[in-house]
Protein backbone atom coordinates (compact mmCIF):
# COMPACT_ATOMS: atom_id res chain seq x y z
CA UNK A 1 0.00 0.00 0.00
CA UNK A 2 1.39 3.50 -1.20
CA UNK A 3 2.68 5.44 1.79
CA UNK A 4 0.35 9.02 1.90
CA UNK A 5 2.47 12.33 1.12
CA UNK A 6 0.53 14.29 3.31
CA UNK A 7 2.70 17.76 2.21
CA UNK A 8 1.95 17.26 -1.35
CA UNK A 9 -1.59 16.11 -0.88
CA UNK A 10 -2.21 19.36 1.41
CA UNK A 11 -0.08 21.11 -0.78
CA UNK A 12 -2.72 20.52 -3.56
CA UNK A 13 -5.63 20.94 -1.45
CA UNK A 14 -4.17 24.83 -0.27
CA UNK A 15 -3.58 25.30 -3.83
CA UNK A 16 -6.59 24.31 -5.28
CA UNK A 17 -8.90 26.01 -2.68
CA UNK A 18 -7.02 29.50 -2.78
CA UNK A 19 -7.96 29.56 -7.06
CA UNK A 20 -11.19 29.11 -5.11
CA UNK A 21 -11.70 31.32 -2.30
CA UNK A 22 -8.96 33.65 -3.30
CA UNK A 23 -10.67 36.11 -5.24
CA UNK A 24 -13.66 36.60 -2.36
CA UNK A 25 -10.94 37.12 -0.13
CA UNK A 26 -9.39 39.62 -2.11
CA UNK A 27 -13.11 41.34 -2.67
CA UNK A 28 -13.51 41.10 0.96
CA UNK A 29 -9.88 42.94 1.55
CA UNK A 30 -11.16 45.63 -1.01
CA UNK A 31 -14.73 46.04 0.37
CA UNK A 32 -13.61 46.09 3.70
CA UNK A 33 -10.83 49.12 2.85
CA UNK A 34 -13.30 51.19 1.13
CA UNK A 35 -16.24 50.84 4.19
CA UNK A 36 -13.91 51.83 6.41
CA UNK A 37 -12.09 54.84 4.25
CA UNK A 38 -15.56 56.41 3.51
CA UNK A 39 -17.08 58.11 6.99
CA UNK A 40 -20.70 56.28 7.73
CA UNK A 41 -21.81 60.13 8.17
CA UNK A 42 -21.25 60.63 4.77
CA UNK A 43 -22.75 57.54 3.26
CA UNK A 44 -25.47 58.01 5.41
CA UNK A 45 -25.59 61.15 3.36
CA UNK A 46 -25.96 63.72 6.35
CA UNK A 47 -24.17 66.58 4.53
CA UNK A 48 -26.80 66.65 2.26
CA UNK A 49 -29.69 67.75 4.40
CA UNK A 50 -30.04 70.88 6.72
CA UNK A 51 -31.00 70.63 9.66
CA UNK A 52 -34.60 71.21 11.15
CA UNK A 53 -35.62 74.80 12.10
CA UNK A 54 -37.73 74.72 15.65
CA UNK A 55 -40.39 77.17 15.94
CA UNK A 56 -42.82 78.00 18.65
CA UNK A 57 -46.66 77.15 17.95
CA UNK A 58 -49.05 79.64 18.42
CA UNK A 59 -51.38 76.93 20.40
CA UNK A 60 -54.42 79.31 21.08
CA UNK A 61 -54.78 78.89 17.02
CA UNK A 62 -54.56 75.07 17.02
CA UNK A 63 -57.26 72.58 16.66
CA UNK A 64 -56.99 70.38 20.14
CA UNK A 65 -55.70 66.98 19.77
CA UNK A 66 -58.48 65.15 21.11
CA UNK A 67 -60.69 66.79 18.21
CA UNK A 68 -58.24 65.42 15.93
CA UNK A 69 -58.53 61.95 17.85
CA UNK A 70 -62.08 62.26 17.22
CA UNK A 71 -61.49 62.32 13.57
CA UNK A 72 -59.07 59.69 12.92
CA UNK A 73 -60.57 56.55 14.56
CA UNK A 74 -57.94 54.28 15.83
CA UNK A 75 -55.01 57.09 15.89
CA UNK A 76 -51.74 55.69 18.18
CA UNK A 77 -50.24 58.99 18.03
CA UNK A 78 -50.49 62.73 17.28
CA UNK A 79 -47.37 65.03 16.99
CA UNK A 80 -47.38 68.84 15.86
CA UNK A 81 -45.22 69.72 13.55
CA UNK A 82 -44.67 72.12 10.60
CA UNK A 83 -45.69 71.58 6.73
CA UNK A 84 -44.19 74.68 4.69
CA UNK A 85 -44.52 77.05 7.70
CA UNK A 86 -48.01 75.86 8.04
CA UNK A 87 -48.90 73.93 11.34
CA UNK A 88 -50.29 70.49 10.99
CA UNK A 89 -51.10 67.43 13.33
CA UNK A 90 -49.39 64.24 11.96
CA UNK A 91 -51.85 61.36 13.55
CA UNK A 92 -50.29 57.63 12.94
CA UNK A 93 -53.37 55.77 11.67
CA UNK A 94 -54.11 51.97 11.38
CA UNK A 95 -53.62 52.94 7.81
CA UNK A 96 -50.43 54.58 7.83
CA UNK A 97 -49.44 58.17 8.75
CA UNK A 98 -51.88 61.43 7.64
CA UNK A 99 -52.01 64.87 8.13
CA UNK A 100 -54.41 67.27 9.31
CA UNK A 101 -54.65 70.97 8.85
CA UNK A 102 -53.59 72.64 12.70
CA UNK A 103 -56.49 75.48 12.23
CA UNK A 104 -59.42 74.04 10.39
CA UNK A 105 -58.42 69.81 11.67
CA UNK A 106 -59.36 69.33 8.41
CA UNK A 107 -57.16 66.44 6.33
CA UNK A 108 -55.32 66.90 4.19
CA UNK A 109 -55.00 65.05 1.16
CA UNK A 110 -51.51 63.44 -0.53
CA UNK A 111 -48.73 66.55 -1.31
CA UNK A 112 -48.60 66.55 -5.34
CA UNK A 113 -45.31 67.23 -7.10
CA UNK A 114 -45.48 71.22 -6.70
CA UNK A 115 -45.35 70.85 -2.69
CA UNK A 116 -42.76 68.11 -3.05
CA UNK A 117 -40.55 70.33 -5.15
CA UNK A 118 -40.66 73.08 -2.62
CA UNK A 119 -40.43 70.59 0.51
CA UNK A 120 -36.83 68.94 -1.21
CA UNK A 121 -35.12 72.34 -2.40
CA UNK A 122 -36.03 73.49 1.72
CA UNK A 123 -34.02 70.26 2.88
CA UNK A 124 -31.28 70.02 0.61
CA UNK A 125 -27.89 71.28 1.50
CA UNK A 126 -26.53 71.47 -1.85
CA UNK A 127 -26.71 73.90 -4.73
CA UNK A 128 -27.99 71.50 -7.72
CA UNK A 129 -30.88 72.09 -9.33
CA UNK A 130 -33.87 69.87 -9.75
CA UNK A 131 -33.62 67.10 -12.60
CA UNK A 132 -36.10 64.72 -11.70
CA UNK A 133 -39.28 64.06 -9.95
CA UNK A 134 -40.97 60.88 -10.05
CA UNK A 135 -43.84 59.40 -7.57
CA UNK A 136 -43.02 55.86 -7.39
CA UNK A 137 -45.45 52.68 -6.83
CA UNK A 138 -42.73 50.35 -7.23
CA UNK A 139 -39.37 49.94 -4.95
CA UNK A 140 -36.39 50.83 -7.13
CA UNK A 141 -33.30 48.41 -5.99
CA UNK A 142 -31.66 51.17 -3.51
CA UNK A 143 -34.92 51.55 -1.52
CA UNK A 144 -35.58 47.90 -1.15
CA UNK A 145 -36.34 48.25 2.26
CA UNK A 146 -38.88 50.62 2.13
CA UNK A 147 -42.38 50.29 1.50
CA UNK A 148 -43.70 52.78 -1.36
CA UNK A 149 -45.30 54.57 -2.64
CA UNK A 150 -42.85 57.88 -1.99
CA UNK A 151 -41.70 60.53 -4.10
CA UNK A 152 -37.86 60.89 -5.79
CA UNK A 153 -36.60 63.35 -6.08
CA UNK A 154 -33.02 63.97 -7.87
CA UNK A 155 -30.74 67.01 -8.02
CA UNK A 156 -28.07 67.65 -11.19
CA UNK A 157 -24.16 66.93 -9.40
CA UNK A 158 -21.73 64.01 -9.94
CA UNK A 159 -23.27 61.94 -6.89
CA UNK A 160 -26.58 61.72 -8.43
CA UNK A 161 -27.92 63.08 -4.71
CA UNK A 162 -31.87 61.97 -4.65
CA UNK A 163 -33.91 62.17 -1.99
CA UNK A 164 -36.96 60.41 -1.10
CA UNK A 165 -39.89 61.82 0.23
CA UNK A 166 -43.02 60.55 2.13
CA UNK A 167 -46.49 61.63 -0.07
CA UNK A 168 -48.58 61.87 2.82
CA UNK A 169 -46.40 63.44 5.39
CA UNK A 170 -43.71 65.18 3.27
CA UNK A 171 -41.29 63.85 5.60
CA UNK A 172 -37.61 62.91 4.32
CA UNK A 173 -37.71 58.88 4.26
CA UNK A 174 -34.33 58.46 2.62
CA UNK A 175 -31.54 60.04 1.25
CA UNK A 176 -28.93 58.51 -1.52
CA UNK A 177 -25.78 59.84 -3.41
CA UNK A 178 -23.29 57.67 -5.40
CA UNK A 179 -21.22 56.59 -2.34
CA UNK A 180 -24.30 55.43 -0.91
CA UNK A 181 -24.45 53.51 -3.94
CA UNK A 182 -20.76 51.81 -3.81
CA UNK A 183 -21.09 51.46 -0.33
CA UNK A 184 -24.18 49.37 -1.24
CA UNK A 185 -22.39 47.26 -4.01
CA UNK A 186 -19.54 46.57 -1.56
CA UNK A 187 -21.64 45.43 0.95
CA UNK A 188 -23.25 43.08 -1.31
CA UNK A 189 -19.96 41.65 -2.57
CA UNK A 190 -18.87 41.93 1.11
CA UNK A 191 -21.82 39.94 2.84
CA UNK A 192 -22.14 37.58 -0.41
CA UNK A 193 -26.14 38.27 -0.51
CA UNK A 194 -26.64 39.04 -4.16
CA UNK A 195 -30.35 39.59 -4.12
CA UNK A 196 -31.25 41.18 -0.72
CA UNK A 197 -28.08 42.53 0.08
CA UNK A 198 -29.39 42.41 3.65
CA UNK A 199 -28.64 38.36 5.44
CA UNK A 200 -25.12 38.28 7.06
CA UNK A 201 -25.43 34.81 8.11
CA UNK A 202 -26.45 32.70 4.00
CA UNK A 203 -24.99 30.12 3.22
CA UNK A 204 -22.96 31.11 0.61
CA UNK A 205 -21.19 33.29 3.03
CA UNK A 206 -20.69 30.60 5.52
CA UNK A 207 -19.21 28.27 2.96
CA UNK A 208 -16.77 30.44 1.98
CA UNK A 209 -15.57 31.69 5.34
CA UNK A 210 -15.14 27.93 6.55
CA UNK A 211 -13.03 27.35 2.91
CA UNK A 212 -10.82 30.72 3.45
CA UNK A 213 -10.64 28.98 7.47
CA UNK A 214 -9.64 25.83 5.51
CA UNK A 215 -7.43 27.54 3.13
CA UNK A 216 -5.42 29.42 6.44
CA UNK A 217 -4.92 26.36 8.29
CA UNK A 218 -3.39 24.28 5.20
CA UNK A 219 -1.23 26.92 4.55
CA UNK A 220 -0.61 27.51 8.27
CA UNK A 221 0.84 23.86 8.45
CA UNK A 222 2.49 24.06 5.50
CA UNK A 223 4.55 26.97 6.84
CA UNK A 224 5.05 24.68 9.63
CA UNK A 225 6.24 21.61 8.11
CA UNK A 226 8.92 23.67 5.79
CA UNK A 227 11.21 24.33 8.48
CA UNK A 228 12.20 20.58 9.84
CA UNK A 229 12.63 20.08 5.70
CA UNK A 230 15.30 22.89 5.77
CA UNK A 231 17.24 21.91 8.81
CA UNK A 232 17.34 18.12 7.42
CA UNK A 233 18.52 19.26 3.78
CA UNK A 234 21.21 21.47 5.52
CA UNK A 235 22.37 18.30 8.23
CA UNK A 236 22.86 15.90 4.65
CA UNK A 237 25.21 18.61 3.33
CA UNK A 238 27.39 18.64 5.80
Amino acid sequence: MAKVRWPLVVRRFHKWLALIVGVQVVLWTVTGVYMVVVHIDTIHGDHLVRAPIAEPFDLAAVTPPARIAAAAPGASELRLQRLLDRPVWRVETPDGAALYDAASGARLAPLAERAIRTLARRIYAGRGDIVAVRLLTEAPLEMQSRAPPYWQVEFEGWNRPTLYLSPMTGELISRRHALWRVFDFAWMLHIMDYEDRTNVNNPLLRIATWSALAMALSGAWLLLWSFPRRKKKKKAAA
